[in-house]
């Protein structure tokens, strides 16, 4: 799997329209929800409230410490959708550890934070800010377990 930087590499090479066309692209790759998580999606569980787009983000830690990304964003939310395609690509079957690692700013990695609106940018960082928090409290979790 790439890393988050491995996927913003084609982003830093081109200029800003090719940036939102290289963006839209992924809107394509998001894996459909599985079935099993449909009624999670649809009672409102896991989902990105400050994102403006229904986003269904729902993050696991198996016992191996691999993450696996669960995510539903509407083809409506194309941006929305796309981000949460590249976050899937960059971490799902991923160890946690990558997750801890990546960048701090992956709008900036990729070269869109200046081509958003405020709002957008805002609703985007809460994705990704939901996702490392997810883990890290899964990992957290996993870490106290049982006694």
């Amino acid at each position: 799997m790439p890393t988050l930087d491995e996927i913003a590499e084609p982003f830093e090479m081109v200029d800003r329209d090719m940036r939102i066309e290289l963006l839209l692209e992924y809107a394509e790759k998001l894996p459909e929800l599985p079935e099993e998580y449909a009624p999670m999606r649809d009672n409102g569980l896991d989902m990105v409230h400050e994102c403006q787009s229904p986003v269904f983000l729902h993050v696991e830690v198996d016992d191996n410490e691999i993450v696996h990304v669960i995510a539903d964003v509407p083809r409506e939310a194309p941006t929305a959708r796309a981000f949460v395609s590249i976050l899937h690509e960059a971490f799902d079957d991923e160890l946690a550890q990558k997750v801890a690692e990546a960048p701090n700013d992956p709008l900036r990695a990729l070269g869109l934070s200046k081509l958003l609106g405020m709002q957008r940018t805002q609703g985007l960082n809460a994705i990704y800010k939901k996702l490392r928090a997810e883990v890290q409290k899964k990992q957290k979790a996993r870490s106290n377990g049982p006694a």
